[in-house]
């Protein structure tokens, strides 16, 4: 009641201004491009894919990327409190979604619960979001969907440009500061962006403070770009160090209550990761439209955790080439042809005292066609089919798969298939309906197939199955999109079928008073719907309605852990003029989650809750510089409740109080004919 109170509330006061165009739109729908495997816009395609531009986002309240992505219906977030979260796109996160970052996959070692996506909407321009099965062109992972992270664009020719921006956040008394420059010659460009974020712990919707929830991070991207006459080269390097406060079951026993607002990460448990990226992204413009991609790239990842001692305990180093060679061909008026080949190596090296998953190699490789066709104005058919295979060698590593234990090395190749096949028809610009039908592959990650020790998190004594077979699902994906000047429907079901699920389930067994876990497989099914509904019955004003909702279950018929609960949000944008050239932009929201009864074995079912956010964002130039500013919170009315795809809920911890953000970013442009 409290939730929709304030709710009206906001309603009031959003209509006591007057007029100017909404630009805090989040999902862009109409005259998109498609980067994630070809150049088309977003409405000729049976992918679902919903683009979202993160400039427009400035005005919502958030800590990370993933937060930023979840407000996307059919996306949410898996959470180890504030800093530590990983999307989850129809309840499939981890080793089931795939992570692009500058075209290449981006492997954070995410077999593990508790690691993080670990990366920042820091020098980014947009996200698209990919909801199904893309394992056609990108092989193995990729069956939930892809997290397409796109960085930011060269400045206009001739021009440089430099940035600062500042985001504060109350609840955390935390924030990012960033600044960078960047510079298009003509021929040639480049740009450089520096950050740093900091945060304090975080408090509940009871004003209790939660321990060691703090974290930070440091970032620092270059660009280089050049053309060639048809040869176009675009080089990124990244770096960052981040680090995580994390709890797990006793942490509170022996971790000291320090200031409030106390940063110190040295000697509390934490998770530190140490990343650096670099890739060539290179296009070849052949002849007759045809076009020539080739992207390299080698990621560096070494994480590392202290747990409470003040040393670092764990200590791992992933370390990965990559490729992927993609050609483009219009093999006639009607139809285009997409030959792709990717190749990856990574190596996983322990060099701590505890270690997780043991030494191994890994090498992927996957060759895929994918066509389009043209039947006739309005009607695009689309078919691909993909080979590849993926090889697993683990090494002997003490403590793990040693002559004495159950778990010792081995070596695994496992071939793999995957098929697609869409049909997009829009009649007319006001209609377009989307239909595939997909499959995915996983191989099983490390930790499934070679686990074997004392997970500290919760203390559990899990342990892996080489002989686990590929887990492969079957997709069938619909969207139905309606326009007209006041309102627009959107609709879009899906339904999966998963063989050989791979799930960790108990035992009757126990390892010196420890629980007993053992990766098993079986089949499962998952199905659901995203859904909305938008109202313009002015040019200053939109109504909107989303829900979404799912439900997935093995074949024996348990519900499969962290299913995100139903949630119903209505919400209304205003746009208004104060000034003459001044537009500001309201939104409210007041998003209902309903209680998440259907939990796995042994998984804690969730109570329901309300959210009401709101904020207020405006955006102009002054002397040739442009101004963006905002004020947002979320959890306005500082509710108490258990997100249930947040794992401090087997804790007794709840999710984060009442927060206010503070964003300001100001771009400096510079016009040079001499550059």
């Amino acid at each position: 009641m409290r939730g929709v109170i304030s709710f009206l509330l906001l309603i009031g006061m959003c209509f006591a201004q007057a007029q100017e165009p909404d630009s805090t739109q989040t999902i862009l729908l109409e005259d998109l491009t498609i980067t994630a495997y070809q150049e088309i816009p977003e409405r000729e395609t049976s992918i679902h894919i919903t683009s979202i531009g993160l400039d427009t986002l400035t005005s919502y309240s958030h800590h990370n990327l993933t937060e930023l992505m979840s407000r996307t219906p059919g996306v949410s977030m898996l959470t180890t409190g504030m800093g530590i979260s990983k999307p989850v796109i129809r309840g499939l996160y981890g080793n089931r979604t795939l992570v692009l970052l500058s075209g290449l996959k981006f492997d954070n070692q995410q077999w593990q619960e508790e690691h993080g996506l670990g990366l920042t909407d820091f020098g980014l321009s947009r996200v698209e979001l990919i909801k199904g099965p893309m394992s056609v062109l990108y092989g193995s992972e990729a069956m939930g969907g892809v997290i397409n992270l796109i960085e930011e664009k060269k400045p206009a020719l001739h021009q440089s440009q430099s940035e600062i921006g500042l985001r504060l956040n109350s609840n955390t008394l935390g924030g990012m500061v960033q600044a960078g420059y960047k510079v298009n010659n003509g021929s040639s460009w480049w740009r450089l962006r520096i950050g740093s974020q900091n945060h304090a712990d975080y408090t509940d919707g009871h004003q209790d403070r939660v321990l060691n929830s703090r974290f930070d991070g440091y970032y620092l991207k270059g660009t280089y770009g050049f053309q060639r006459n048809r040869w176009t080269s675009t080089n990124n390097f990244m770096s960052s160090y981040n680090r995580f406060g994390f709890i797990f079951n006793d942490a509170y026993s022996f971790i000291e209550t320090d200031k409030r607002w106390s940063r110190d990460l040295g000697n509390n448990p934490a998770h530190m990761v140490l990343l650096n990226i670099f890739s060539s992204e290179n296009k070849l413009q052949l002849k007759n439209n045809n076009r020539l991609s080739i992207n390299v790239g080698v990621q560096s990842n070494e994480r590392m955790e202290n747990e409470g001692s003040g040393k670092i305990s764990l200590n791992m180093h992933l370390l990965t080439f990559q490729y992927l060679l993609k050609l483009e061909k219009q093999v006639s008026t009607r139809s285009r042809l997409i030959i792709s080949h990717l190749g990856s190596f990574e190596d996983n090296t322990n060099f701590g005292a505890r270690k997780i998953v043991p030494d191994a190699y890994l090498q992927e490789a996957n060759l895929s066609a994918f066509i389009e066709t043209v039947l006739r104005p309005g009607l695009i058919l689309e078919n691909g089919a993909g080979l590849g295979e993926k090889w697993i060698k683990t090494y002997f590593t003490p403590n793990v798969n040693g002559p004495e234990q159950e778990v010792r090395p081995f070596s695994k190749f496992a071939p793999y298939y995957n098929l697609f096949s869409g049909i997009t028809y829009f009649p007319s610009a006001r209609f377009n309906i989307k239909l595939n039908v997909a499959t995915g592959v996983r191989i099983p990650n490390l930790a499934e197939l070679s686990s074997n020790g004392l997970h500290e998190g919760v203390f559990t004594y899990e342990i892996g199955d080489p002989a686990l077979e590929n887990e492969q699902n079957l997709a069938l994906n619909l969207v139905a999109n309606y326009h007209r000047e006041w309102v627009s429907l959107s609709i879009s079901p899906f339904y999966n079928h998963f063989f050989n699920y791979v799930y960790l389930a108990p035992t009757n067994e126990e390892w010196y008073g420890f629980p007993v876990y053992r990766y098993r497989q079986q089949d499962a099914i998952q199905y659901g719907t995203e859904s909305t509904i938008r109202l313009t019955p002015s040019d200053p004003l939109q109504l909107s309605l989303t829900y979404e909702g799912m439900m997935s279950k093995t074949s024996n018929g348990h519900y499969t852990p962290y299913t995100p609960a139903k949630k119903l949000t209505p919400g209304i944008r205003y746009s208004a003029s104060i000034w003459e050239e001044l537009p500001v932009q309201f939104y409210a929201e007041a998003s209902h989650c309903f209680a998440q009864n259907q939990a796995a074995p042994e998984e804690l079912s969730t109570p329901a809750y309300w959210l009401v956010n709101a904020g207020v964002s405006t955006s102009f130039q002054r002397n040739g510089h442009r101004y963006q500013i905002s004020l947002s919170g979320k959890n306005l009315m500082n509710e108490a409740y258990y997100d249930h795809l947040s794992r401090f809920k087997y804790f007794g911890l709840l999710n984060s109080g009442r927060n206010i953000s503070f964003i300001v970013k100001i771009t400096f442009e510079r016009q040079n004919d001499r550059l």
